[in-house]
């Protein structure tokens, strides 16, 4: 028997599709869009778009647990979201970190491990320690892992991995001939975190916002109209049914069959 108890059930009695086991997505990466404009269609501030966005979040979580994924990133503030204005700025800080805290007795329960990506510097300390602690809680689970991006950007990942590498080079510790895509990718944030192979944006929008540009390089992209805030896991098991009928061929083909012509 589990240690681990099972995910809830949706509130509709809905359930997984039945992929093949070798059709569902390892790891899925989610851009969760739309909870400015979710909150602006009901006369609501910015952040109520925000408070509603953990359900959805967490429902997601469990859809993915019921489905087999083992790897959800989820893109929680940017390094590009410094730039608004400082009240909601200063809300998804407190959001953040009292998200994790509610939270993370749920993951834990339920065999999930935590993890963060993103970038100290200017990250509020008491998001840093609720981060950690959860990471530490949480440690040993192996039933899906989490990953919180908080503070995050593909290319400040990527800066910061070359960075780290000329240290290495300019310490001796590591030979610039030597340096190949799996040295790279030693040095980002989550080493251990396996390539996207789902990338999923709720609200209909069709960028990628900087997010995991490395992780992500071969991902299938699915964008689904539905604002954040009315996001489910439904929403997510869609998304993984597209992503099972996509042909990944990594650069590769299969040459196509030329029937011969016949000649008299």
């Amino acid at each position: 028997m589990s240690r681990f108890r099972p995910p809830s059930q949706h509130p509709t009695g809905a359930r997984p599709p039945a992929l093949p086991k070798e059709a569902v997505p390892q790891h899925v990466a989610i851009i969760m869009d739309g909870n400015g404009r979710w909150a602006k269609q009901r006369g609501l501030p910015r952040t109520a778009g925000h408070t509603a966005g953990e359900a959805a979040l967490f429902d997601v979580i469990e859809g993915a647990l019921e489905l087999g994924v083992k790897y959800v990133s989820a893109y929680a503030f940017s390094t590009e979201n410094w730039k608004r204005s400082p009240e909601e700025v200063r809300f998804l800080m407190n959001f953040n970190r009292d998200t994790i805290h509610r939270r993370r007795d749920e993951f834990h329960e339920m065999g999930i491990r935590v993890r963060w990506a993103g970038r100290r510097p200017k990250l509020w300390r008491s998001v840093i320690n609720e981060l950690e602690y959860a990471e530490e809680l949480t440690k040993r689970n192996d039933k899906l892992t989490f990953t919180m991006c908080v503070n995050y950007g593909g290319r400040a990942e990527v800066a910061d991995a070359a960075a780290r590498i000329a240290a290495d080079v300019q310490a001796g510790r590591l030979k610039p001939d030597r340096i190949t895509e799996k040295t790279f990718a030693r040095y980002l944030d989550e080493p251990d975190l396996p390539d996207v192979d789902l990338l999923v944006r709720s609200s209909g929008e069709m960028r990628t916002s900087n997010f995991m540009i490395w992780q992500a390089a071969y991902a299938e992209f699915v964008s689904v109209d539905t604002l954040w805030p009315d996001f489910d896991r439904r929403h997510l098991w869609y998304a993984c049914e597209v992503y099972a009928k996509r042909d990944r061929r990594f650069g590769g083909a299969i040459p196509n069959p030329v029937v011969p012509t016949l000649t008299s």
